[in-house]
């Protein structure tokens, strides 16, 4: 992942991070806002390691996946339903419930909520 995704979505991360770090304070975050470099250096404060092994280990963690609760975050969600328009029709709303057009339910049984069974 990119530090922008980071600073985007910055109150979501608090729980990786917090995780990771557990000497990491959430009201401190607050105050960080996303700031990498401050980041940087709370991070190098709160363990007690030199700024670049806190870089370092920084990078590792940045290199690992986007925690589940950043993806399932509603921002996230409705800007993917956003993006998603260009493959609406023209006069549909992205945001409306398609449950008005059925399943052609190819795979019997699989919990479909059409399944006839």
């Amino acid at each position: 992942m990119r530090w922008s995704n980071v600073q985007a979505n910055w109150p979501a991360f608090y729980e990786a991070i917090t995780e990771k770090w557990p000497e990491a304070d959430e009201d401190e975050l607050d105050e960080i806002d996303g700031d990498q470099r401050a980041f940087i250096r709370y991070i190098a404060e709160v363990t007690g390691q030199e700024i670049a092994e806190t870089k370092d280990e920084i990078r590792e963690w940045l290199a690992g996946e986007i925690p589940s609760d950043v993806v399932m975050d509603p921002i996230h969600d409705g800007h993917s339903l956003a993006l998603s328009a260009k493959f609406v029709g023209e006069g549909e709303d992205e945001y409306d419930d398609d449950a008005r057009f059925g399943d052609d339910d190819e795979i019997r049984g699989d919990g479909d909520l059409n399944d006839p069974r």
